[in-house]
């Protein structure tokens, strides 16, 4: 792991709250999923030239240490970040906001838990537009982000195997979501799915996502 290093001991509630995009998705996700005084991501980044998104974690003493380090072209306020540059903020800032809340639930968290968890949260915040969630935007979305897939590891790869198993399961939980609720307005009761998906364990999860 880096030297710069920082435990994810709890914060001031209201600490997210920053104008930084890590932070504004940050507070997206929590008002998703109804999250708590989560620790608040823009104290754990480091930006990082020619990289992409990668988050560092150790146990250290019964307590995590993490650094979550992002490309330094996606965090330019003076910029619009492109397509790639956002979705790797997002991957980053999920990775960070399961880690925590599965540590303060004393809970384990696998890395397919991880990548299933971040590739659902970038459909549901890119998927959700000025006007709302609709389902022709919805569709758009997840079929940028699950059908016009390059991958950087190949699939006789542990982890190319892990990203293309965590590609396939979101795309069929997204696929669910628009047939069962965005299609139809049912807006909160996908919440509910949606939160139900988010607290669930890796065999949930999976489950979950196979039973679209």
């Amino acid at each position: 792991m880096a030297a710069k290093r920082r435990g994810l001991g709890p914060q001031a509630p209201g600490a997210a709250v920053a104008r930084t995009l890590p932070a504004r998705i940050q507070s997206r996700l929590c008002r998703c999923y109804g999250i708590e005084d989560a620790p608040a991501v823009d104290g754990f980044i480091e930006a990082a030239d020619d990289e992409r998104e990668t988050l560092f974690v150790r146990d250290e003493g019964g307590e995590l240490e993490v650094l979550l380090r992002l490309p330094r072209a996606a965090l330019d306020g003076r910029r619009v970040p492109s397509f790639d540059e956002l979705c790797q903020v997002i991957e980053g800032v999920s990775h960070f906001l399961y880690l925590a809340e599965r540590a303060r639930r004393e809970l384990p968290a696998t890395q397919l838990e991880l990548e299933l968890q971040a590739e659902v949260d970038k459909y549901v915040l890119l998927a959700h537009g000025a006007a709302g969630f609709h389902p022709a935007r919805a569709a758009r979305v997840r079929a940028r982000l699950f059908e016009r897939v390059i991958y950087l590891h190949t699939a006789d790869t542990e982890t190319g195997a892990r990203y293309r198993m965590a590609n396939d399961l979101a795309a069929r939980f997204a696929h669910r979501l628009e047939g069962l609720f965005t299609q139809h307005g049912r807006f909160e009761p996908m919440r509910t799915a949606l939160r139900r998906f988010y607290g669930a364990g890796q065999a949930e999860k999976i489950g979950l996502a196979r039973a679209a």
